[in-house]
């Protein structure tokens, strides 16, 4: 005898599903590092290498100019000699911080739970 498929209850999604828009943001190898990373202020790309240094600098540029296109990330290119570009979260990337500081919570208790 066959199992009875259940219907699910819950609403479906509208065209374009909010969480599917959210994680297409933060769902990247190596973005909510980034992300996380900006939320101290400002940082320059060779900053950025050094708080990830798994990274390479292909995927920090493609990350950030993922993030920029997406308006998390605002890329600012000071008038020094030589210039120099600053990369630092908007308002909608400042949103993103305390998202992501639930899964670093989150992350801390698997650990545990694998050490024990």
């Amino acid at each position: 005898m066959a199992v009875k498929i259940r219907k699910n209850k819950v609403a479906p999604p509208p065209e374009k599903c909010a969480l599917t828009e959210c994680m297409s943001v933060i769902g990247g190898t190596w973005t909510p590092n980034v992300i996380w990373h900006l939320g101290d202020g400002p940082r320059r790309f060779s900053e950025l290498q050094i708080d990830i240094p798994p990274i390479s600098a292909k995927v920090l540029t493609q990350r950030l100019r993922q993030l920029e296109a997406k308006g998390v990330v605002l890329r600012e290119v000071k008038p020094t000699s030589p210039p120099t570009v600053e990369y630092s979260l908007t308002e909608l990337g400042c949103e993103l911080i305390p998202a992501i500081q639930a899964i670093v919570t989150v992350g801390e208790k698997l650990k545990l739970r694998e050490e024990a």
